[in-house]
């Protein structure tokens, strides 16, 4: 073997042994992800070992690109291959550069799919926006070890090149073997052949596509069968974001009726709904608080083990809890866009909020005709462009901002929850005392990593690994120690809002409303009434619930809730007189118990759906292959029974078509 290996000439041993090396490399850092990232709930061992069959042949694949310029270039040049300086500049630029992009390329992946639980996708290049890249480069610098991390780079990339250079003198030192033409030949043929044969990568008619990794309905499996730079690739391709004014009129029947719109019109696409003021009703204050990554799962309502939420459990449980409230898409961008504009942000790549032509929108806050309009970051609202949403769209609204507070910045986030609540309040409490009613938005930022957390008043305390059981933590989700003590801090500082409410006097006349904006990344759990962590669903199903204490009786909502509901609800609950020109409706509607929808996106399996879930049915279209899919909750919902029920398959496809259609129109079309 060894002879026969010696006989074959040096330029070609060199490109088997290259190919090798970038092999094993994409090899480690699969083992890495496999070691320290993969969590999945499948057991089959089976579906495991398919998804590392598939992995390594998408990885061979990208080897074999990869080595396609020095095959061509050791092919043409042959035995001058090892004597031209300028050929060996060439080959040791190229391969320390591809070695680098490849290592950061995927440590990149593995931070998004620790931050995001996904591979990485286009969707990441948002992070790059004008106006944003300082403030994530922050976040990045304050949660994780950059520097360990960029020396850990340096050391790599050093012994990369000690060993191209080891390597490329140890095959230059070896004998010339000269080759005639037909023998040549068939050496270009043969390594051709194999080359091709490993980039196609299939045993089947069609050649290995990244859809084969989608073989389980589960996350972990088919990230793991994925390549993620293949996979970032092949989505670089989706087509920038726009409508179809066809089909927007082909299923606006189904919308408008579901809406039940003034004047229904397929021409005109007519949306809007007249809501008639209430005098009667007291102008109370509306304080809507933004949650950062509060699913429902995390929280104590919910039956999470690790109870990590007294506060707003108790508050819940005094108030009204929304027990399947769904926001339509994982992003806080999304998040603020879909709650102000009352539709929910369907792009694919960037937010609507960094899209020019869908900053312009008729809004229900702007209506809060005599209100004062507030809105309350701790940090900088040039984030996602976030400012124009308000600006663009509410008149003489408020920003409040990091630079206009007392206290000092915590991290990148801006001021401290606790910092920015505290002067809030005084902000609050002066339109009180003034008998200035108000709708105010308050977003908290401090759940998210780096998870800053602060003494509070002085007695908030972190938990550390020794004060919990590990076996009721592991049961919870959560993914660390860090995100649990976020989450407390979270509910502490609920409770601080609420202190600092009764203590400024508004709380009486005031109604809180209190959301998550998407869940967290967590571990797999079972303790939710659906398996939403298998249906993906668990990824916009978000804690929700009202508190105003002499104005709310206790309550729960199992009628499943939306975002895009939340102004409309508290305009009618207020009194003020509004027209709705998109998508949501009132939270209390007693009309729609059993037929209410909520429209919402998700990805499984790195796969993404838009979707309408009911009491009874979840109803979703795959968004690359159009395939659809009806789940029955109430008896087995991982189940697809669309050939069962082809009625109410037909019925709800019409549905949520006439959602995604008409949500697309009106980001364009719905303008002042």
């Amino acid at each position: 073997m060894q002879y026969s290996w010696k006989n074959i000439p040096r330029y070609i041993r060199y490109v088997f042994v290259q190919t090798l090396y970038l092999f094993l490399l994409m090899v480690m850092f699969r083992a890495i992800f496999y070691l320290f990232f993969f969590k999945t709930t499948i057991t089959d061992h089976a579906a495991i070992v398919k998804a590392w069959n598939l992995g390594l042949r998408f990885d061979m694949r990208l080897t074999l690109y990869l080595m396609i310029p020095i095959l061509l270039l050791a092919l043409i040049t042959r035995n001058k291959f090892f004597t031209s300086k300028a050929i060996r500049n060439t080959n040791f630029i190229y391969f320390f550069l591809v070695y680098l992009l490849l290592t950061l390329l995927y440590i990149l992946d593995l931070g998004h799919y620790d931050y995001l639980g996904q591979r990485l996708d286009p969707s990441v290049l948002r992070f790059l926006a004008k106006g944003e890249r300082a403030d994530n480069a922050r976040m990045v610098w304050q949660s994780y070890p950059v520097v360990r991390g960029a020396l850990g780079i340096f050391i790599f990339m050093f012994l990369v090149y000690r060993l191209q250079k080891a390597t490329w003198k140890r095959f230059a030192a070896q004998p010339v073997i000269y080759l005639r033409n037909w023998p040549f030949t068939g050496y270009t043929i043969a390594l051709v052949l194999l080359f091709a044969a490993g980039i196609y990568a299939n045993i089947a008619y069609f050649p290995l596509r990244w859809s084969q990794a989608m073989f389980t309905r589960d996350n972990g499996v088919t990230s793991l069968g994925l390549n993620p730079i293949l996979y970032f690739a092949s989505n670089l391709s989706v087509k920038g974001d726009t409508y179809n004014l066809e089909a927007t009129k082909k299923y606006y029947p189904a919308i408008a009726s579901y809406l039940k719109v003034d004047n229904a019109n397929a021409d005109s696409l007519n949306y809007v709904r007249t809501i008639a003021g209430d005098a009667t009703k007291p102008k109370l204050n509306v304080v809507l608080v933004m949650l950062e990554s509060t699913g429902a799962a995390v929280t104590s309502m919910y039956g999470n083990p690790m109870q990590a939420t007294p506060n707003m459990k108790r508050l819940a449980d005094s108030g009204v809890l929304f027990k399947n409230f769904y926001v339509p898409a994982i992003s806080t961008a999304k998040t603020v866009f879909g709650v102000h504009t009352g539709l929910p942000d369907i792009t694919s790549v960037k937010t609507a909020s960094r899209h020019p032509k869908m900053l312009d929108q008729r809004i229900v806050m702007d209506q809060f005709k005599g209100y004062d309009k507030l809105y309350l970051l701790g940090g900088n609202t040039n984030w996602a462009n976030i400012r124009a949403v308000f600006t663009n769209n509410v008149e003489g609204i408020r920003i409040y901002e990091e630079g206009m507070y007392k206290a000092a910045k915590a991290d990148v986030w801006g001021v401290s929850d606790y910092d920015l609540i505290t002067e809030a309040s005084s902000i609050f409490k002066e339109d009180n005392d003034k008998k200035q009613p108000f709708v105010a938005f308050l977003q908290l930022a401090d759940n998210h990593p780096p998870y800053t957390t602060t003494s509070g008043a002085g007695d908030f305390k972190k938990l550390t690994e020794k004060d919990i059981d590990k076996n009721t933590f592991k049961k919870s989700g959560f993914v660390s120690i860090d995100q649990f003590n976020a989450l407390r801090y979270e509910d502490y500082n609920v409770g601080h809002l609420i202190d600092m409410a009764r203590k400024d006097g508004y709380l009486d006349n005031t109604i809180f409303m209190f959301f998550g904006d998407h869940n967290c990344v967590l571990n797999p759990y079972s303790f939710m009434p659906l398996p939403e962590y298998e249906l993906a669903t668990g990824g916009v199903h978000v804690t929700a619930f009202m508190y105003s204490p002499k104005h709310l009786a206790p309550q729960q909502i199992t009628t499943p809730g939306s975002l895009l509901d939340v102004y409309p609800t508290m305009a009618k609950m207020v009194g003020i007189p509004y027209k709705n020109y998109t998508l949501g409706v009132d939270l209390f509607d007693s009309t729609r118990v059993n037929d209410k929808y909520v429209f919402m996106l998700y990805l499984r399996n790195q796969m993404p759906y838009y979707a309408l879930l009911g009491n009874h049915y979840l109803y979703e279209i795959n968004m690359v292959n159009s395939t659809t899919a009806l789940y029955d909750l109430t008896t087995d919902p991982l189940k697809n029974i669309q050939a069962q029920q082809p009625d109410t398959a037909k019925s709800l496809d019409n549905l949520t078509r006439s959602f995604y259609e008409s949500t697309r129109y009106l980001m364009f079309n719905n303008k002042k």
